[in-house]
């Protein structure tokens, strides 16, 4: 779960904060007003990978009991 958090939060954010996303679609003809939709979808996605991967190491780190000696 943890690969899929950040893997997805390092995609969505280069194609937020990068022309990657530009690059990809201006080609294919699709600019303008499709682009302020597909940012906010991407934003969207971004905070929701984000938050499953601080899930996940929430859970790896889990509680651990200390062991007296």
């Amino acid at each position: 779960m943890l690969k899929i958090g950040v893997i997805g939060a390092v995609i969505s954010a280069l194609c937020c904060f990068t022309p990657v996303l530009v690059w990809v679609l201006v080609p294919l003809g699709l600019t303008g007003a499709t682009m302020i939709y597909l940012e906010i979808g991407l934003l969207a996605a971004l905070f929701i990978f984000s938050a499953i991967a601080i899930f996940a190491m929430i859970l790896r780190g889990g509680t651990r009991e200390v062991e007296e000696d």
